[in-house]
């Protein structure tokens, strides 16, 4: 059974701000592979293989080995989950990419969008209601999105790309009958082939980082932690906190990788400046609508609650 959702629980929120730091931050890692001599797809290969061994562990300890052999023997299941997978692939493939490339301002814009682009979603696919808090949110962070690409001289197909792969992720996700812990260790089987391969293939042409070395195997190791202990953080902290709580600390996580791209010395121009600041915007009349949303249910339910 889950735990009544409550704003003011202490080690919920604490958990939940242990994730979103751990997703702030994760830029670092990345940045300081590429440093070691990893290339992006090596590091890929690596998140992928050894996420597979930590997310079955993380499934053992929390006794939901049934589930999995449940989703296993699922075709339809199964095959939901084998989208999702490459999905949330492309989306990782992707932001290692630009962590690597001098691009992490462009994948943070994509995580503070995503919020705004899984509401668009929701309205769309499934007849969510918007009211006009959230309507101004996702146009001023539009405008945020056009004045960027002006700013870049391009469209921000990163940022745009990573926004889409992962609420496309989260649309598939809502519709699959598995939970968070059982789906991602499902979804790093599916992925684990392809990157055994690639680090076969590189072994045998000498070009594997992770295994030259002691050091290597270190950096190459952390991957699979790094991935999936956010997540464990993040679903046990959602059962425990309301959406207005997690929709306001979710926003921490871009903002870290926003400081991580200005620290590494990425260009940050006026116009570009200027972009951000729609955006925080956005996000902030995200955060405080679902804040009020929230409160005003609280307020609603108790006074249901109370005697006539």
């Amino acid at each position: 059974m889950s735990a009544t959702p409550s704003p003011n629980d202490p080690r919920a929120v604490g958990t939940a701000i242990a994730c979103y730091t751990l997703w702030g931050l994760l830029p670092l890692l990345f940045m300081a592979m590429a440093a070691h001599g990893f290339g992006a797809p090596e590091i890929l290969a690596h998140r992928a293989v050894w996420s597979v061994f930590v997310a079955g562990l993380v499934l053992l300890l929390a006794g939901q080995w049934g589930e999995a052999r449940r989703v296993l023997a699922t075709p339809r299941t199964l095959a939901w989950l084998a989208l999702s997978a490459l999905l949330i692939g492309t989306n990782w493939s992707l932001y290692v990419f630009a962590t690597t490339h001098h691009a992490t301002l462009e994948a943070s814009l994509g995580y503070y969008i995503n919020p705004l682009l899984n509401m668009a979603a929701g309205a769309v696919l499934f007849r969510e209601k918007i009211d006009r808090w959230s309507a101004l949110a996702i146009g001023l962070a539009a405008i945020g999105v056009v004045i960027q690409t002006i700013a870049l001289g391009h469209l921000p197909i990163i940022g745009l790309t990573l926004a889409v792969t992962f609420c496309a992720y989260a649309v598939i996700r809502k519709r699959v009958p598995a939970s968070a812990q059982t789906g991602l260790f499902v979804e790093c089987l599916v992925l684990l082939p392809i990157g055994a391969v690639f680090l076969a293939w590189l072994t045998t042409q000498s070009h594997a980082v992770g295994f030259a070395s002691p050091s290597g195997l270190i950096w190459a190791l952390v991957n699979g932690p790094a991935t999936v202990i956010p997540l464990a953080l993040f679903a046990w902290s959602a059962r425990r906190l309301p959406l207005s709580t997690v929709g306001f600390i979710q926003f921490l996580a871009p903002t870290l990788q926003f400081a991580c791209g200005v620290a590494t010395g990425e260009p940050l121009t006026v116009l570009r400046i200027v972009s951000f600041v729609f955006i925080w915007a956005g996000a902030g009349v995200f955060a405080l609508a679902a804040f009020n949303r929230s409160r005003a249910a609280r307020e609603a339910l108790k006074t249901t609650a109370e005697p006539a």
